[in-house]
């Protein structure tokens, strides 16, 4: 069932969406050579603690993985790119670090994800992760009412052949407000003009992922980390947004790092 939200609920994912794009801001601003990713993990649950927050990843069973996920972000690294389990792993010069996280606050949720590169980046890195963020903001932009839901998948799909990637069609997009994952789905490609009009209230998260050079996928032992089939690398971004009347709006756009969320985190990664 697809709950059409209110211009007020809007507002109130609107909060958390500031706080979720706010605190990716950081994490993504100070993920560097020689950092930890757990360092990374318990900075990020000290701000979800700080701010009275509730991660929607803690205690997360879904059908695949291995029991509950217990931790507040997924952070996948080179040719993993969903569902990363945080870990003992020191970042090297570099390595392409995809950072996703989903909170709720007072009981409404926001999504999203950002990938970067650490230290010397690798133009073709670049170039994949920039597919990315252009897919999503050209599916968001067809976030509009009146639209179709194929509309949004085509128009990711249309950019990830125009840089030249396949799409991986398992796991894309859905919607969200009151929890985490909410109908509808919404594939990483398909055809303009099909599927349910798009409404305003409607709130989704929009999530194109691409592998440099397959759509095929592999799970880790550890049943939640996702890799590209052939080793290749891999990117992945990520909004929530709401459809409006006068057309999309995004509820988790990120400020520009800056040098204060830098100094916090290294120098709680010393003290710990």
């Amino acid at each position: 069932m697809i709950e059409l939200k209110s211009p007020g609920e809007i507002e109130r994912m609107a909060v958390t969406g500031q706080f979720v794009g706010g605190l990716l801001g950081e994490l993504s601003g100070v993920a560097a050579v020689g950092v930890n990713l757990m360092d990374l993990e318990h900075h990020a649950r000290r701000r979800i603690k700080e701010r009275g927050a509730e991660s929607c990843y803690w205690d997360y069973a879904p059908s695949f993985g291995n029991g509950p996920f217990r931790h507040v972000l997924c952070l996948s690294v080179n040719d993993a790119v969903l569902h990363g389990l945080p870990h003992d792993y020191v970042l090297r010069d570099g390595d392409l670090l995809s950072i996703d996280m989903a909170v709720g606050i007072d009981g409404w949720v926001a999504d999203s994800a950002v990938s970067v590169v650490v230290g010397t980046a690798d133009p073709a890195d670049l170039k994949l992760i920039e597919a990315t963020e252009v897919a999503l903001e050209a599916g968001i932009e067809a976030g509009r009412p009146g639209n179709r839901l194929g509309d949004i998948s085509a128009a990711i799909g249309a950019v990830a052949r125009r840089y030249g990637y396949k799409v991986n069609g398992e796991f894309g997009g859905h919607g969200l407000g009151r929890t985490m994952h909410e109908a509808p789905h919404i594939y990483n490609d398909g055809r303009p003009g099909r599927g349910m009009k798009l409404e305003p209230g409607l709130t989704i998260a929009i999530e194109p992922w691409f592998c440099a050079t397959t759509d095929k996928i592999k799970f880790d032992n550890d049943g939640w980390t996702i890799r590209s089939a052939d080793g290749s690398r891999t990117a992945h971004s990520e909004h929530t947004i709401a459809i409006t009347e006068t057309g999309p709006r995004v509820l988790t756009r990120r400020p520009e790092p800056g040098e204060g969320a830098a100094s916090q985190i290294k120098q709680a990664a010393a003290n710990s």
